[in-house]
């Protein structure tokens, strides 16, 4: 049978009876991949994940959500 010089490696994902150990290059390449995460959030992660949250919670409860926007509209259109 002939194997093409094209033909991608595959991944064994067994240890095939052997002990299963994570090696230190396994956790380098972890560890720089952490970092790499960390670093790809930048600083405005903390308001992404805010702004995420509101929406979730305004989506949820649209028709109550519209009234009390309605509501505050109103009063502070008397008050002004």
């Amino acid at each position: 049978m002939k194997t093409s010089a094209l033909t991608p490696k595959s991944w064994a994902t067994s240890s095939l009876g052997a002990a299963v150990d994570t090696s230190s290059l396994d956790m380098v390449a972890l560890g720089d991949h952490l970092g790499q995460c960390n670093t790809a959030r930048g600083h405005w992660f903390a308001l992404h994940c805010a702004a995420q949250t509101m929406h979730g919670f305004i989506a949820s409860r649209l028709v109550t959500s519209l009234f009390a926007a309605a509501l505050l509209i109103g009063f502070a259109s008397l008050v002004l």
